[in-house]
């Protein structure tokens, strides 16, 4: 991006194919859906509604394993945190990381004006446009 094209956005950042889990779906299932998607986070959807209800991580899951639960039979809607921290596309990056901070997360499921999912961004896509525009 160019010096004078103004500051990066979430939109310049953000992973617009984003694996999403249904709030039924078995922890197995979403465990298998990061491992394919090559995420750490789903954004998880109302069977009813197909809007965001909540945020389930690769934490999550292993918060399951260590609590000795069968992944086969919890249900994401049970492990997962509800009514996440959503950005907008053209949020700017500084924006998304104090909205990280303040939430104490490492994703953010990105959404358009009327709230469904366009995609997510994570901390590492946060942390590389920060250090690319420092750089600069």
């Amino acid at each position: 991006m160019a010096a004078d094209a103004g500051p990066l956005t979430v939109d310049d950042a953000m992973q617009r194919a984003t694996t999403t889990a249904k709030l039924h779906d078995h922890v197995a299932a979403a465990a298998y859906l990061m491992k394919r998607a090559e995420t750490t986070a789903l954004v998880v959807l109302s069977v009813a509604t197909d809007r965001i209800a909540g945020i389930v991580t690769d934490t999550d899951i292993a918060n399951v394993v260590a609590d000795g639960k069968d992944v086969n039979q919890v249900r994401i809607e049970e492990v997962m945190k509800p009514e996440p921290a959503v950005v907008g596309r053209r949020a700017s990056i500084e924006e998304a990381a104090k909205l990280m901070v303040a939430r104490h997360v490492r994703q953010l499921p990105v959404v358009d004006d009327a709230g469904g999912v366009l995609g997510i961004i994570d901390i590492t896509a946060v942390c590389r446009c920060l250090l690319d525009a420092e750089s600069n």
